[in-house]
């Protein structure tokens, strides 16, 4: 579908839509809860984000909102986001702007990760290495990501190697430069902390990778060229196939 004449941002509201409707197809949604936010402008302030109430298999592109992070009148809007969504996506776009894209999810096995009382997710495969030093772990919960806890979870993501906040007794919530970039982080975060935790259930020791090691591994998923893109893109082509009305 060609963009509708007055909706800007089309190619990264479709790249949006499309993550939110595999996101269901894998179970790794919360029922109209969690978000996923998209920065547009080079301050990273204006963003994009699923509207408040829809399941994350009905988002289509044009019915994305867009809010700007620095307008204090966002929650008076008829369109305003969840208040949860604005806390907390308002926080990081408004302190970060390395944090062009933001998912933030309550997946099953990442989840049960976040629930442990060590979260931190060892390098035991090639999965779970690419979070190697580029993952930290939030141990002090404070309840809905209204305003204030919002702004404590974003001063976690200061540092730019880390990519990945492991939220206690929450979810999990991963950053990123574009959105293949970040959806493809946030399908490896729920692939890797299942090997993990179905590994946790042998009772048998743990090989786990030397640290020089795995940061290599690290290293290479970053660097490895079109890896995310061409998982983006043959995503979008099964939805084009199967259900296209993702880009509408």
């Amino acid at each position: 579908m060609n963009a509708p004449a007055n909706i800007t941002h089309w190619a990264q509201r479709v790249d949006m839509a499309a993550a939110f409707r595999w996101t269901a197809r894998l179970n790794m949604h919360e029922a109209v809860a969690n978000h996923f936010s998209l920065a547009v402008n080079p301050s990273g302030s204006r963003f994009l984000i699923n509207p408040n109430g829809r399941h994350f298999s009905r988002i289509t592109a044009s019915s994305l909102i867009e809010i700007d992070a620095d307008d204090p009148a966002t929650m008076t809007r008829s369109d305003a986001p969840d208040p949860t969504a604005w806390g907390l996506h308002g926080a990081i776009h408004r302190a970060l702007p390395h944090a062009a894209c933001v998912m933030h999810v309550h997946s099953i096995h990442a989840t049960v990760l976040a629930s442990l009382a060590d979260s931190r997710l060892p390098a035991i495969d090639q999965n779970t290495a690419m979070f190697f030093g580029r993952h930290v772990v939030d141990d002090a919960y404070g309840g809905m990501a209204f305003e204030a806890e919002g702004a404590r979870c974003a001063s976690l993501l200061a540092d730019p190697k880390i990519t990945t906040l492991i939220m206690g007794n929450h979810g999990v919530l991963v950053i990123g430069r574009t959105v293949a970039e970040t959806f493809n982080r946030l399908y490896y975060l729920e692939r890797a902390a299942e090997t993990y935790i179905r590994a946790l259930q042998t009772g048998r020791p743990l090989r786990v990778l030397p640290d020089e090691v795995a940061e290599k591994t690290a290293r290479e998923w970053e660097d490895y060229p079109g890896f995310a893109e061409a998982h983006l893109r043959e995503i979008r082509a099964i939805l084009d196939a199967e259900d296209p009305g993702y880009a509408g």
